[in-house]
């Protein structure tokens, strides 16, 4: 931001690139975690979950982009529109990571699926977007097909940890 031309539409993360990706890995672990959280509380309506899975992404992508431009001031540099609208953009996945599971609640009444069942159903569509991103995001970094395959097996271990934390939270 400090010493760089204002932000242009090529500044922005696009989505088939490993920066692009990022937002999306770290918010659909947050996505588990909040249906985790929730679940855990017990039987819920859907629409609870899914207005807490978008807005839980929402104040995070908030605070993310406010984090930005915090650190951006510190360093003693300035904070022009094209910067906050690279800001956002660049933090836009997080909110978008949280669709899918939420989309997944929102449906489980037309499949005839019962609450605990939407609580696993968006656990695991949060779970397999976390595994995916980060494999393509591996992937559009340069990584081998190897590497890839590595970076998609240790996001899936932290995200069977937030699984263990759901199947072993009411301990």
């Amino acid at each position: 931001m400090e010493g760089r031309p204002p932000a242009q539409a090529a500044d922005v993360p696009q989505p088939d690139t490993a920066e692009g990706y990022m937002g999306a890995v770290y918010g659909s672990l947050l996505a588990a975690s909040v249906v985790v959280g929730a679940g855990s509380a017990g039987s819920f309506p859907r629409l609870e979950l899914v207005l807490l899975l978008l807005c839980s992404g929402l104040a995070s992508w908030a605070t993310r982009v406010y984090g930005q431009m915090f650190r951006e001031r510190i360093r003693g540099g300035t904070v022009g529109a094209a910067e906050i609208r690279h800001a956002c953009a660049s933090e836009w996945p997080i909110i978008m990571a949280a669709v899918p599971p939420a989309v997944a609640v929102a449906v489980t009444p037309l499949l005839g699926i019962g609450p605990q069942g939407a609580v696993w159903l968006a656990l695991g569509t949060a779970l397999a977007g976390h595994v995916g991103w980060s494999t393509v995001a591996a992937r559009r970094a340069g990584a081998t097909g190897r590497a890839a395959v590595t970076a998609g097996a240790v996001n899936l271990a932290l995200g069977l940890v937030v699984v263990l934390v759901k199947v072993f939270g009411k301990l």
